[in-house]
């Protein structure tokens, strides 16, 4: 199967997203394929970032923050009011109390399982690429709609994903029809670059013979 990441101009908050899938991908992509779009560009796209400076941490950000693992987004007071700005105060102190008992029963996960995906998908500084990574970077909203606007210009299955280099691969968003499992299992190796290479696109060819 042949994967084809697609390098694009740097996309900001005056890009809409679809226009720029079609710009890029209308040569490429066929009835039959996939597009994948990461889910940062999409958010930053819809001005889904903000800086850590601009937002004012309170107490309860600043006390949960210290809990949460050294790896995760959400260990900055600033991350973390941002989180309960968008989840939901309430939300989070289940979250954290859920985490609090998942490490003491040795299970992790279970912070993010009660926090849902828009938690998880929070990427503090230095999360994504030049300028944007001195910025933090939220979630993209109605995901599972601008999937399908875009599946509706260009023809063509379309998702929206949050993917890294360790194999961790969630379909944020994704068109009617697509089989989200298969979609993971596809991307493990992860070919968007998001970084220098500017890859935040790609096309995967013959996905519906596969499916």
């Amino acid at each position: 199967m042949v994967k084809i990441p697609l390098r694009t101009h740097l996309i900001t908050e005056k890009d809409d997203i679809v226009e720029v899938v079609e710009r890029y991908a209308r040569r490429v992509a066929v009835p039959g394929d996939l597009i994948v779009i990461a889910e940062s560009v999409v958010a930053i796209a819809q001005g889904r970032f903000v800086r850590p400076e601009d937002v004012k941490a309170g107490r309860l950000a600043r006390f949960l923050c210290r809990f949460t693992k050294r790896h995760g987004s959400l260990t900055s007071p600033a991350t973390m009011q941002l989180a309960m700005r968008d989840v939901g105060t309430w939300r989070i102190l289940l979250a954290a109390a859920a985490g609090a008992v998942g490490r003491l029963l040795k299970l992790p996960g279970f912070f993010y399982r009660v926090a849902g995906m828009p938690a998880a998908l929070i990427d503090d500084v230095a999360g994504t690429m030049p300028p944007y990574h001195a910025h933090i970077v939220l979630g993209p909203l109605e995901a599972d709609k601008v999937a399908q606007d875009v599946a509706e210009r260009m023809g063509v299955d379309t998702v929206i994903v949050d993917a890294n280099d360790l194999g961790k691969v969630d379909v944020v968003g994704a068109s009617r029809g697509v089989m989200r499992r298969l979609v993971r299992s596809l991307l493990i190796d992860n070919p968007a670059g998001n970084y220098e290479q500017q890859t935040p696109l790609t096309v995967i060819k013959d996905y519906r013979r596969v499916a």
